[in-house]
């Protein structure tokens, strides 16, 4: 009889990298249509197939939003009012842009551009069973414009590396269960999240 171990059967979702519990229902789905599938939690299902990942069984192929590919240059054209997308997908107007400071502006579009991805229904799944984290928005220097967002509660932290011009400008960076552990330079705590898992710096003027 073969032994079941813990190394054996742990699993974590693909989209927001949550350890699967013993039992839990997943679905299976190909990100790119190809013969290799993973598992993904009830949770993240909806975001899967918006991705236009394929599902195990489906008859059909995927069908890929080009418009969540093509992020590159999407957030200016938001403050120019052409990007066709949900004015609730922003979290300044383009009156409230044009006053702010670089820096300001940098945590408004590192915070739009992550609450467009995956990672806002990750933090906002976490923040209905933990509570109101604490968040930080840092940019960092450099010519890369890069911005590090950081989401802690007392036992969990998540840290996500943000790259306005990047394929894939929002990415995982670490994650961790002590908030001591993270740099003292990038726990500001200078924003907030909301209800609805968006991030949002905390600036007087938005």
């Amino acid at each position: 009889m073969t032994r079941v171990t813990r190394a054996a059967v742990d699993r974590t979702c693909a989209i927001c990298e949550r350890t699967l519990l013993m039992g839990e229902r997943t679905t299976r789905f190909s990100p790119n249509g190809g013969a290799d599938y993973v598992d993904v939690c009830p949770l993240c299902g909806e975001t899967a197939l918006e991705y236009g990942w394929l599902r195990e069984g489906a008859p059909t192929s995927p069908t890929v939003p080009n418009e969540r590919r093509r992020r590159g240059g999407g957030w200016l054209k938001g403050i120019l009012g052409t990007r066709p997308r949900g004015a609730e997908e922003t979290i300044a107007s383009e009156p409230i842009l044009r006053r702010l400071s670089e820096d300001e502006l940098s945590m408004v579009e590192a915070s739009d551009l992550f609450n467009a991805s995956q990672y806002r229904r990750t933090v906002g799944g976490i923040g209905k069973s933990l509570g109101d984290p604490r968040v930080s928005v840092v940019a960092l220097s450099g010519v890369n414009a890069e911005v590090v967002v950081t989401v802690a509660w007392d036992i969990s932290w998540y840290q996500y590396r943000v790259s306005p011009d990047s394929d894939n400008p929002v990415r995982l960076e670490s994650r961790g269960h002590d908030p001591s552990e993270l740099e003292s330079a990038l726990t500001t705590w200078n924003a907030h999240m909301d209800e609805t898992g968006r991030i949002v710096p905390d600036l007087a003027r938005l």
